[in-house]
């Protein structure tokens, strides 16, 4: 294993320097991620032929992911996904939150700046086999209108088995809630190769949550048979979305956690039969968000080498507790205790086939 850190700036207001963290391990595969956001900026892995090509979707530079993004890469928290109108209540306690995602007026991913927006505290755990990056800090009770204060470790790391790790390790000082999810923009031919809609993709689940116009769970619990959303076996993502109103996947999976690999449960397995590439998710977490890219073409998003990204250029499948689940008692609890400790882990495991 090999750890190279390279100096990558600052941002304005914030007194933590910016580095850009660069693992490689034997077999060539390499991460590059940032303590700005823990943004993971770039992850080359071999096809077939041995060839490597960045697979996420990613910026070249810092000052482009402060020219803003569409969570390319980040951390999204303090509670990734939407909560009703931004409002929950903790023990007759109500809690106001900023209502940012336009479309819909609701509550997405910690708020305009949620963790996404912060340079972290760092510390390196190395290793042969593995090398670990822990992203820490503390956000403070109040921060984006969230009650209690949150001691947050992000952990991001690559091995030997070209197995890259995200885990999250949380406590409070009152009761809260949390979910924190990596948002990664995933494309198996290379993050300049097109739509994913050749890609082929399995997800481990057998119901969703469906919502309403405004992307909140009407609480209901649904079966994906018979529908566009059904992934239960390897489907061609492109034929699939034919069957879903605009071709647009942004769903909330229940996983059923009947295939388990040690403390994991198998989420997902995604194919792209051109390169080879083949991607594994393993999680503890209840749920996995397919988010098929439909929406990148709103807004212009020049990435590396000037190459510009459109709908469905990367896809994302992001481990997690289910949408609104503050305000969904029969959903799995995202409340957090004093005394307690939030803890997720989710492995991306990476082959040729």
């Amino acid at each position: 294993m090999e750890l190279t850190i390279t100096s990558w700036g600052s941002v304005e207001g914030q007194d933590k320097p910016v580095q850009l963290f660069t693992l490689t391990n034997t077999n060539g595969m390499k991460v590059s991620v940032t303590n700005y956001g823990c943004i993971v900026t770039s992850i080359e892995t071999p096809d077939r032929d041995g060839n490597l090509a960045d697979i996420v979707l990613g910026y070249e530079s810092l000052e482009k992911y402060l020219g803003g993004h569409p969570f390319f890469g980040a951390i999204a928290g303090r509670f990734a996904n939407r909560i009703k109108d931004g409002k929950y209540s903790l023990d007759g306690i109500k809690y106001q939150l900023e209502t940012n995602e336009s479309p819909t007026v609701q509550h997405l991913h910690g708020g305009s700046k949620g963790f996404d927006k912060y340079v972290w505290d760092y510390s390196i755990e190395e290793s042969e086999q593995e090398t670990f990056i822990h992203f820490s800090r503390v956000s403070p009770d109040g921060e984006s209108s969230y009650g209690g204060t949150l001691n947050v470790v992000h952990t991001i790391g690559l091995d030997e088995d070209n197995q890259v790790h995200y885990n999250f390790k949380a406590t409070t000082d009152k009761p809260t809630v949390i979910n924190l999810v990596n948002h990664s923009y995933y494309n198996l031919g290379g993050h300049d190769s097109g739509s994913i809609d050749g890609h082929q993709l399995k997800i481990y689940g057998d119901y969703y949550t469906p919502t309403a116009e405004n992307m909140i769970p009407t609480g209901e619990i649904l079966s994906v048979k018979n529908s566009g959303l059904d992934f239960t076996s390897m489907v061609n993502i492109g034929e699939n979305k034919s069957h879903v109103p605009d071709g647009a996947y942004d769903h909330n999976y229940i996983l059923h956690n009947r295939d388990v690999e040690g403390e994991y449960a198998f989420a997902a397995e995604l194919y792209e039969p051109n390169s080879g590439r083949f991607m594994t998710v393993l999680t503890t977490q209840p749920a996995v968000q397919f988010y098929n890219g439909s929406k990148l073409s709103n807004k212009p998003w020049i990435a590396r080498n000037g190459y510009k990204y459109e709908s469905c250029s990367g896809m994302c499948l992001e481990t997690q507790h289910f949408p609104d689940s503050p305000n969904q008692s029969h959903f799995p609890t995202t409340r957090l205790n004093p005394g307690e400790i939030f803890e997720e882990k989710t492995v991306h495991r990476f082959s040729i086939k």
